[in-house]
């Protein structure tokens, strides 16, 4: 098993946060098994490309809600890590508040 599970769909609310509030976030090391996915599929060319993260953080976005890690961004560079049987990756994680609670 790679992931915890693999979702489809963000089900944490909107949280409309942007490129430099992630990158305050400082990076730490996930299991990729604590990790639910929001995405099923994922583009074969993104994940072969040696400059897939020229553009964008070196780091996946992770979003914890409700005690669950979902996977927002990165999830190419997560299954490149796999793909070398490294069972972590460096994430920055943002914590959404559960609205309910």
């Amino acid at each position: 098993m790679i992931f915890k599970r693999v979702g489809d769909g963000k089900p944490y609310p909107e949280h409309d946060t942007g490129l430099r509030a992630w990158s305050e976030l400082p990076p730490r090391q996930i299991r990729l098994d604590e990790l639910v996915t929001t995405k099923r599929t994922l583009n074969l060319e993104t994940l072969l490309a040696d400059d897939s993260t020229f553009y964008g953080d070196l780091f996946a976005h992770v979003v914890e809600w409700r005690g669950e890690l979902y996977l927002e961004d990165g999830l190419h560079r997560a299954l490149r890590a796999a793909l070398q049987q490294r069972p972590v990756i460096h994430a920055r994680v943002l914590l959404v508040p559960d609205a309910e609670a």
